[in-house]
C-alpha cells in the first residue's frame, strides 16, 4: 500500500496544498504552528501506477546502471522462481531486523553485490517474515549466507564475517 508523508502538528492538521495560504498568513503574523515531525499515513491513491514505498527495499531509479545495485528482499512466495530456478549462482543472506550482526554484514553484502553484478544474484530473506524457507534450510543462527548454484545449496557461512571470507566462498562457485 503506498504511503505519503505529511508533517504532523500539535496545533493544526497536516499541511496540504489548500492550507498553503493559511500557513503563509500565519508566517506573516509571527504565529507558526509547532510541528512534531513526520507522520506516515496510507495514501488514498498514487499518481504512479505500481509505485510503492517499502522499508529497506525501495528502488533507486535515478542512478547510473553500474552504481544502482540493490540487494532485493525475497520471501517464501518467490523463493522457487528467484533462487532455485535461477540460471546464475545466487547468494542469499538470511537475516532479521532485530539482529545486530545482520546489520553489520549488510554493507559487506551490498559491496559484494556491486563487485559481482551480472555474475551472481544477491537476495535477503527476513527469517521472521519467511520462517518456512529458513526452517527448510536449517537456519538456526543469523546472519547466515548461503550460496546456491543450479538450485542446490553449495556453501554456507554463518555469522558476521569479513568480506574476504565471503569472497573466498563466492569464488569457489563462479
Amino acid at each position: 500500500m503506498p504511503l505519503t508523508l505529511s508533517l504532523s502538528s500539535t496545533l493544526s492538521p497536516p499541511i496540504t496544498a489548500s492550507s498553503v495560504t493559511l500557513l503563509s498568513a500565519r508566517r506573516s503574523s509571527g504565529k507558526l504552528p509547532h510541528y512534531t515531525g513526520l507522520k506516515l499515513r496510507p495514501a488514498a491513491a498514487s499518481r504512479f501506477s505500481g509505485s510503492r514505498i517499502a522499508p529497506r527495499s525501495a528502488r533507486v531509479v535515478c542512478e547510473d546502471q553500474d552504481t544502482a545495485v540493490e540487494v532485493a528482499g525475497i520471501a517464501d512466495a518467490n523463493w522457487q522462481s528467484l533462487v532455485l530456478e535461477s540460471e546464475t549462482p545466487v547468494l542469499v543472506e538470511f537475516w532479521a531486523p532485530w539482529c545486530g550482526p545482520c546489520r553489520m554484514i549488510h554493507p559487506i553484502i551490498d559491496e559484494l553485490a556491486k563487485d559481482y553484478a551480472g555474475k551472481l544474484k544477491f537476495f535477503r530473506l527476513n527469517t521472521d517474515e519467511s520462517p518456512s524457507t529458513a526452517t527448510r534450510y536449517g537456519i538456526r543462527s543469523i546472519p547466515t549466507v548461503i550460496i546456491f548454484k543450479n538450485g542446490e545449496k553449495k556453501d554456507a557461512v554463518i555469522g558476521a564475517v569479513p568480506k574476504t571470507t565471503l569472497t573466498t566462498s563466492i569464488e569457489k562457485f563462479l
